[in-house]
């Protein structure tokens, strides 16, 4: 990764040193080609109005040995410092009749000459490739035959102190971009090569594992958000570990004990040494029931994991099915010493749900409150909109466990008031099941004065019939409220 990133920074330096020189060079050509054309059309008509001097003046003038022409156009070109001079004729008709003492200079286009400026006394220039021209017409002689100077330079396409700045700069960025290069590469390379360590750990089993991030300053890069992430995934991993151990703790104790009651009250009928088989009977039968409710939770949610159950959600009153679930632990309350009430409005509160997996979330909410409650347990019914809440008198949750739960595996610090706790996978369960109905669910406490766990569910339709839901009693007319002590 640092090699390539190192690359790429280079390539990427080395691209825009060249596109800037190459653009840079191109400026200064056409620069220097504008200011050759200029200089040279000034040159064109200074040595016009120079030619234009009598013949006698420019013999008087010039030594004898420079009176032939061939010397005239040789001192020209000394004393304009210019690499061709010429003359040509332009008739009347606009025609080049001839060519004076000199050939016109390589590279001048005579048919691209604009032969009617010429004559007009104006003078004209152009290039063509690294030549540039320029012609002025020595006098004007209207009807007669006009003569032409023409002159020629050449343009360095490349002008060498320009070009030799320009490869001192080009190595110097270059220069610089090696160490920028460098840095930049092991400043991204390492942060990376410290996450693939960190997840090599991780994925080794070792999830203390930690990737090394910056102290939070704002403008922290993305790869400071990486590591943070993996750190969260590291964390929630390990905290997810130390749940299974928890949960797997919990659940082999829930199984062994009930099954150590069943063994030896078995062994006692099997033996004759039981004083009162029924009553031992009546304890294997108890601790059997504990059994199965704790294997039907674990299947629960086997089935909730794997979306392996189907709802059939009707119509149904929401009251009715509250009253009847607290009717069914009236006995388990009476006998915990207990006061379980229902408050619920006189009317029927329709909702959309499945009403076996309503119960079912319902009984796991007294049952849960049940096991944390002192005196008390007040189960509400709210029309507006439709919800169910349970309510203890218990210790309460505190803060730091009031987020989880709803979690499967999560073991609060509180300990519940009733030694039979069960497995603890009862809420875990309810949260899955009203989230499926479509409803929600949330808890709130203050520590010391007991919980309040809210389900709210998706109301019914207007004029949606309403299903009937068992014949318990305490279920029907405006008398919504039981109570158990």
């Amino acid at each position: 990764m640092k090699r390539r990133i190192t690359l790429a920074i280079l390539g990427t330096v080395a691209a825009a040193v060249a596109l800037t020189g190459v653009g840079t060079l191109v400026l200064i050509r056409a620069n220097a080609r504008s200011v050759a054309e200029a200089d040279l059309r000034d040159d064109a008509a200074v040595t016009a109005e120079l030619i234009r001097l009598s013949t006698q003046e420019v013999n008087r003038v010039l030594p004898a040995e420079d009176r032939r022409p061939a010397a005239r156009l040789a001192a020209l070109r000394r004393g304009l410092d210019v690499d061709g001079v010429g003359f040509l004729v332009i008739d009347a008709n606009h025609d080049v009749v001839a060519a004076m003492s000199d050939p016109v200079p390589d590279g001048v286009p005579i048919d691209q000459l604009d032969l009617v400026a010429l004559r007009q006394d104006r003078t004209v220039s152009g290039g063509r490739g690294n030549e540039v021209w320029a012609a002025a017409s020595i006098q004007e002689r209207p009807g007669f035959a006009v003569p032409v100077v023409v002159l020629t330079r050449s343009v360095d396409p490349l002008p060498g102190t320009s070009f030799r700045w320009f490869l001192l700069a080009a190595a110097a960025t270059m220069a610089v971009g090696v160490l920028v290069a460098g840095r930049v590469a092991r400043a991204l390379a390492r942060p990376v090569r410290d996450a693939e360590v960190a997840a090599t750990r991780i994925a080794g089993g070792d999830l203390s594992a930690r990737v090394p991030v910056g102290d939070g300053r704002p403008g922290d890069d993305e790869l400071d958000a990486l590591a943070r992430a993996v750190n969260d995934m590291a964390a929630a991993l390990e905290r997810s570990r130390g749940l299974e151990r928890q949960f797997l703790l919990s659940v082999s104790h829930d199984l062994r004990t009930p099954l150590t009651s069943i063994r030896g009250y078995a062994e006692a009928i099997a033996d004759g040494a039981a004083d009162d088989p029924a009553a031992a009977a009546g304890t294997i039968l108890g601790e059997s029931r504990r059994l199965e409710r704790l294997v039907g939770d674990l299947l629960d949610l086997a089935r909730l994991d794997a979306r392996h159950f189907t709802l059939r959600p009707v119509v149904v009153d929401l009251a009715r099915v509250a009253a009847d679930s607290v009717d069914g632990f009236g006995p388990e309350a009476e006998g915990a010493g207990l006061r379980l009430t229902l408050e619920a409005p006189p009317d029927p509160v329709p909702v959309v749900v499945d009403v076996d997996r309503l119960q079912q979330v319902v009984a796991n909410l007294v049952d849960n409150a049940s096991r944390f409650a002192r005196t008390e347990i007040q189960v509400t019914v709210t029309a507006d909109p439709p919800s169910l809440a349970v309510a203890d008198d218990g210790p309460g949750i505190a803060p730091d466990d009031l987020a989880h739960v709803f979690e499967r595996l999560y073991v609060a610090s509180a300990v519940p008031v009733r030694k039979e706790s069960g497995s603890g996978l009862g809420l875990a369960i309810a949260k899955e099941l009203v989230e499926a109905m479509g409803g929600t669910i949330d808890a709130t406490s203050t520590v010391g004065r007991g919980a309040r766990l809210v389900l709210r569910l998706p109301p019914a339709p207007a004029g949606g019939e309403v299903a009937q839901v068992g014949d318990g009693p305490g279920t029907s007319g405006s008398d919504r409220t039981s109570a158990a002590t």
